[in-house]
């Protein structure tokens, strides 16, 4: 059965953000991108940007390579963290060059210029944003998104987003970042799961002034088709190197925290994000040892040595699980070892420096998550006028 959504104006204030009307047929959801009825003709004549990677597809082709098909002028592609093919590791620079197979600059926004530069934007009409996000905080390629609309805002350039899904959108959780602790992993005050599409978290941006200029961005919005926030959906893509499947995506926002300590989470492996392994105290019976991977993980922790650990790829923790954290934190510090190496990165991730020092109290998983509910509640009440989808 046909059913038809409009187009879905949002007005915050006297601000006014377009959101493209979609028709939606029953069926697997539809990528905003293989919409292209829906921005190409508003893209027809103009000077274009993309920030893109290797997610960005539709039909087995790249965006990229669509979009010049279509006769349409990309000029510059902006790179975020992994590059526009999704082959750096976590962290590596990020350079900026000439795509081989298109003859379009390629622009970095990671590392030391995650805002293009005045002169690499002259050029452009509008920005076209399409990546795969997993829906956690310090993901980075929302802050790439924040950083390419300010710079969109301060240059009076269009800027469109081409919504895909959360495959975590059922969990709003952990604590709502304090702005002191504002870092590139973390750049807005919204919890760790935010519940909420790139397309969605856009429109907040936006409409709670979190970018200079916010009122003058021209923002429009394609939205996912046939989707809600109960649908399920399996990424066809790996978001980046060291998420490989569904399990890692779902674990990811639960492992992360280890990155701030001693213990591996499988990087080297074939099975990032699905273990967690430590040497001399073993944290369970499952032994692996990490390698170095090229566009993975160069330098893994534990690089050719043998951890013992668990094995996490049946699990069923979802959401935002701090039990395994927790007992590997007593675990080291019952042995006298160092478990938070990295504070301060712990805190950026987190957000905050309260559940490090609630760890480090004895404080129990239930007791530490009762104390985010009240910022919970407001945060989901702040994010409701965003919400495309139901």
């Amino acid at each position: 059965m046909l059913r038809l959504f409009l187009l879905l104006f949002i007005y915050i204030g006297c601000v006014q953000f377009s959101v493209a009307a979609t028709t939606l047929l029953q069926g697997q959801p539809i990528v905003a991108a293989a919409q292209h009825e829906l921005y190409l003709p508003a893209l027809k004549g103009l000077n274009i940007g993309v920030v893109v990677n290797q997610t960005s597809h539709l039909d087995g082709q790249h965006l990229v390579d669509f979009l010049q098909a279509q006769g349409m002028n990309v000029k510059a592609i902006f790179a975020p963290e992994h590059g526009f093919r999704g082959d750096h590791d976590a962290g590596a620079h990020v350079k900026s060059a000439v795509d081989s197979k298109t003859g379009i600059k390629i622009v970095s926004i990671y590392g030391s210029n995650k805002k293009p530069a005045t002169g690499e934007l002259d050029e452009l009409d509008v920005i076209l944003f399409d990546i795969q996000d997993v829906g956690v905080r310090f993901y980075t390629y929302i802050s790439s998104m924040h950083y390419m609309m300010e710079a969109a805002a301060q240059h009076n350039i269009k800027f469109i987003v081409l919504d895909r899904p959360n495959p975590n959108i059922a969990y709003v959780d952990g604590p709502v970042l304090d702005p002191k602790f504002r870092s590139f992993v973390g750049m807005h005050p919204i919890p760790i799961l935010h519940g909420m599409t790139v397309g969605e978290l856009a429109l907040m941006i936006k409409g709670e002034g979190w970018i200079s200029s916010a009122d003058t961005l021209d923002l429009t919005v394609i939205p996912v088709a046939n989707y809600t926030r109960n649908t399920p959906y399996q990424l066809p893509i790996k978001p980046s190197p060291n998420l490989p499947n569904a399990q890692s995506v779902r674990l990811y926002p639960s492992l992360c925290f280890f990155e701030a300590t001693p213990i591996s989470i499988g990087r080297g492996t074939d099975f990032p994000f699905q273990v967690i392994g430590f040497s001399p105290v073993p944290l369970g019976d499952f032994k692996f040892a990490p390698r170095a991977i090229k566009g993975a993980a160069m330098h893994p922790k534990f690089k050719g040595v043998e951890v013992l650990g668990l094995d996490l790829r049946q699990s069923d923790i979802k959401g935002l699980e701090l039990g395994l954290f927790i007992s590997a934190y007593r675990q080291l510090k019952a042995n006298n070892l160092t478990f938070f190496e990295r504070e301060g990165f712990m805190d950026k991730l987190a957000g905050t420096d309260t559940l490090r020092l609630a760890i480090e109290a004895g404080h129990s998983e239930e007791r530490i998550k009762q104390s985010w509910q009240p910022a919970l509640k407001r945060f989901n009440l702040q994010r409701a006028p965003y919400l495309l989808y139901r």
